[in-house]
């Protein structure tokens, strides 16, 4: 489980940066950007966060809610953002994944005095320092919050964009390449949200 010994290291007012959707076919990629108060944190809490990837929908869903709870109670702060897809087909997904990031930090209610981002890369013009963990959604608590926060926000936008583009299995699939998803796009050619930058899409496109 992932704790606050990185955040407890480095001092200060310490965010955890993570961002959901660098592998979907369609949507947005999100980011968010969060800070917990490890003095007021309740083990509840503590006990229900992980790296997102390791939960279940359900125990992403309850784990949200207690994070929008300690933002209430001012024991979080919580900075979302996303890329649009056109900019993902613009700018490429690594590039368009940093843009939201540093956007995810820009609207946290706070200035952190550094921030721990998921991965081996760190966003240009940050405006604070900044460290990288590799795996950091498993081993800091901040960042397993983030990757919660983000993941749950972008599989419920996908969620919403399935009734308007039915026949992708977008609700259960949120975007990832699945037979159902591929089979939809074969019969239906993309649509404006998907990443047409992306080869499983783009055969579409030039096969229309």
């Amino acid at each position: 489980m992932p704790g606050f010994t990185h955040e407890r290291k480095i001092g200060g007012v310490v965010a955890g940066i993570d961002e959901a959707g660098r592998g979907p076919l369609a949507g947005p990629v999100v980011a968010a950007c969060v800070v917990l108060d490890e003095s007021r944190t309740r083990r509840k809490l503590r006990s229900a966060i992980d790296d997102s990837k390791k939960l279940s929908r359900d125990e992403r869903e309850a784990a949200f809610e207690l994070l929008l709870e300690a933002r209430a109670d001012g024991i979080a702060a919580i900075g979302v953002a996303a890329a649009s897809v056109t900019e993902i087909d613009r700018i490429n997904i690594l590039q368009a994944s940093l843009l939201a990031m540093r956007r995810a930090l820009a609207r946290l209610p706070l200035r952190p005095d550094h921030v721990l981002i998921d991965g081996d890369r760190i966003p240009h013009g940050l405006p604070c320092a900044a460290t990288a963990v590799v795996g950091g959604d498993a081993r800091c608590i901040s960042i397993a919050a983030a990757s919660i926060v983000a993941k749950v926000l972008r599989d419920r936008a996908m969620t919403r964009l399935a009734l308007r583009y039915p026949g992708f299995g977008w609700a259960t699939n949120v975007g990832y390449g699945t037979e159902e998803h591929t089979q939809g796009l074969a019969r239906l050619g993309p649509c404006r949200h998907h990443r047409l930058s992306f080869a499983p899409c783009a055969q579409f496109v030039l096969s229309l």
